[in-house]
C-alpha cells in the first residue's frame, strides 16, 4: 500500500518473505532452500523519516536469520534498475553438473543386458561418468540469449574410451517482443517432442528416459529453427517448476513449431528433406497451488538408417531398405500428462506412429507401426534436517525399432523400476534403483531379448 497513508506513518500490512540461500532471490512464500526473513511493511515511494532495514520490521521478538543483512541489500539492489553499460560478457553465467554411476547386476544372466540409455550396464563395467555437463548462457542483450552445453562425458560410436568432449546445445534465443512470449530459437537444440525427453537428466527422477520416446530423437536434440510462445504468466509456472525442485521440464512453449536435420545432434542431413516438429504443453495451477501439465506433441519427416552386414538364424545378409535415397517414413503422435508431486506425483507419456524398421524375413528396413509410453508414481518428503527425499515407481514399455543403430532392428522392452532419490542439499543428489528388465540387444545381431535384474547408483554434483 502506497500514497498517503503510507506517508503519514499508519501502519501497513505486514508481510513475510524468504531468501533463496543459493540465488539470493527474495520469495513471498515459502520453499526449499528459503530462509525466512521475518514480516516486512510495504513502503510508498515517497521519502520516509527513516529506513526501514530488516531487523526492525521483523517480528518482535525475533532474531533476525543469518543472511539476512545481506539479503535487505538484496532487496534493496533488486529495486534499483539494472545498469545498461553493463558488458555482454558480465551477463553471462556458467553452470553445469556431474553424473557417476555403478550399475551391479543380480545374477549371470543379467551381465548380457544393454540399454541404449545407459552404456555402463553390462559385463565389465564398474563406475562409470554418466554426464559432465558445463552450461554458458545468459543475456546477451535484450534481443538475444544464448545457451551452449558441451558434454565432457561422450563416447563415440565404435570407441573403447570413454569422456571425449561433444557438443549437446549450442543455440540462440531471438526475442520479439518485449515481454519475451514470442521467441525464435536457432541451432542445435532439443527437439520439443516428448515432455520426459525436454526434462533435463539433473531434474529426472528415473537414472534413464523411456526407451519409447526417447527412440524418436537421438540424443533429444538435432540442427534446426524453432518458433515458440510462453505467456508471461506462463514463463514464471515454467521457472518455478524447476527451481522449486518440483522436476518440471523448462520453458519450451506453451505452443511450439519448428524444422529440424532428423538425423539427431551432431550430424548432417542425408536426404534434403526436413523434419517438421509440433509442441504444445500447458500448466495448470490450481486454487490450492498444485500443479497439472498436460500436453500432445507431433512430428514428421523421413529418416535414413544405416546399414550393416547381420547374421541370424545362421544367414548373412545386409539388409536393403525400402526408400535408400529419399529415406524410411518417420512421424509419431505422443500426449503427456504430469502431476507434480506436492508432495503426491504421477506422470505418463504414451506414443504410437510408423517408422523404419528390420524385417528378418525379407531382410529389408521397411515403415512399420510402433507403440509404447510409460507411468511413474513419486511422493516428495521435505524436511530441514534431511532435505528432500522422493521414492518413485516407473513402468515402460515399447514395440518398435531401433532407428538409430544399424538396420534399425525391432525393439521390444517391458520394465519396472523402483528407486529414491535423496538431495541433503542443492548441490548434491544421490539416487539408488532397482529394475526388472525384460529388454532387446539392439547393439548387435543376433538381436537377442534378454531378462535380468539390477541394481543401480548414481550421484550427481551441481554446481
Amino acid at each position: 500500500m502506497c500514497g498517503t497513508a503510507a506517508a503519514e506513518g499508519v501502519p501497513q500490512a505486514a508481510i513475510e518473505l524468504y531468501v533463496d540461500s543459493e540465488t539470493r532471490q527474495i520469495f513471498a512464500e515459502p520453499g526449499p532452500g528459503r530462509t525466512r526473513l521475518g514480516r516486512f511493511a510495504q513502503v510508498s515511494d515517497n521519502p520516509a523519516p527513516a529506513a526501514v532495514t530488516a531487523p526492525a520490521v521483523a517480528d518482535a521478538g525475533i532474531a533476525a536469520p543469518r543472511g539476512a543483512a545481506s539479503a535487505s541489500a538484496s532487496v534493496a539492489s533488486a529495486a534499483k534498475p539494472a545498469s545498461s553499460s553493463k558488458a555482454w560478457y558480465d551477463k553471462i553465467g556458467i553452470r553445469g553438473y556431474v553424473q557417476m554411476r555403478y550399475n551391479q547386476e543380480l545374477g549371470d544372466d543379467a551381465k548380457d543386458l544393454k540399454s541404449p540409455g545407459d552404456r555402463y550396464i553390462g559385463r565389465e563395467q564398474g563406475f562409470g561418468i554418466r554426464r559432465a555437463r558445463v552450461v554458458i548462457s545468459g543475456d546477451v542483450t535484450d534481443k538475444m540469449s544464448i545457451y551452449i552445453q558441451p558434454d565432457l562425458a561422450s563416447t563415440p560410436s565404435g570407441s573403447s574410451t570413454g569422456n571425449f568432449a561433444q557438443l549437446r546445445d549450442a543455440y540462440a534465443d531471438l526475442w520479439l517482443d518485449k515481454d519475451k512470449t514470442f521467441r525464435i530459437r536457432a541451432g542445435q537444440s532439443k527437439i520439443p517432442y516428448g515432455w520426459e525427453d525436454l526434462q533435463s537428466s539433473q531434474n529426472r527422477l528415473a537414472l534413464d528416459r523411456a526407451d519409447a520416446l526417447n527412440s524418436g530423437v537421438r540424443d533429444e536434440r538435432d540442427l534446426g529453427v524453432f518458433f515458440y510462445w510462453t505467456p508471461k504468466e506462463i514463463k514464471e509456472r515454467y521457472a518455478y517448476l524447476v527451481k522449486s525442485g518440483l522436476k518440471g521440464s523448462g520453458d519450451y512453449g506453451v505452443f511450439g513449431i519448428g524444422v529440424y536435420n532428423g538425423q539427431g545432434a551432431n550430424r548432417p542431413d542425408r536426404n534434403d528433406q526436413l523434419h517438421s516438429v509440433i509442441h504444445f504443453s500447458y500448466p495448470f495451477k490450481f486454487a490450492n497451488g498444485q500443479f497439472l501439465e498436460v500436453g500432445a506433441d507431433a512430428y514428421s519427416g523421413r529418416y535414413k538408417v544405416s546399414t550393416a552386414s547381420a547374421t541370424i538364424d545362421g544367414r548373412t545378409f545386409t539388409p536393403v531398405v525400402d526408400a535408400p535415397e529419399a529415406g524410411s517414413t518417420d512421424r509419431r503422435v505422443a500426449a503427456h500428462v504430469v502431476y507434480y508431486p506436492q508432495p503426491f506425483g504421477f506422470q505418463a507419456e504414451w506414443t504410437v506412429g510408423k517408422g523404419p524398421e528390420l524385417d528378418v524375413a525379407s531382410r529389408t528396413v521397411r515403415t512399420k507401426s510402433l507403440r509404447g509410453g510409460y507411468a511413474q508414481v513419486m511422493y516428495k518428503f521435505d524436511g530441514d534436517a534431511y532435505g528432500s527425499l522422493i521414492p518413485y515407481a516407473k513402468w515402460q514399455t515399447y514395440r518398435g525399432a531401433a532407428k538409430f543403430d544399424n538396420n534399425a532392428p525391432k525393439m521390444s522392452v517391458d520394465e519396472t523400476e523402483l528407486g529414491v532419490e535423496w538431495q541433503p542439499s542443492s548441490a548434491v543428489e544421490l539416487a539408488v534403483a532397482w529394475a526388472n528388465m525384460r529388454r532387446t540387444d539392439v547393439s548387435a545381431a543376433p538381436y537377442r531379448r534378454i531378462d535380468g535384474q539390477l541394481l543401480r547408483v548414481q550421484l550427481q554434483v551441481n554446481y
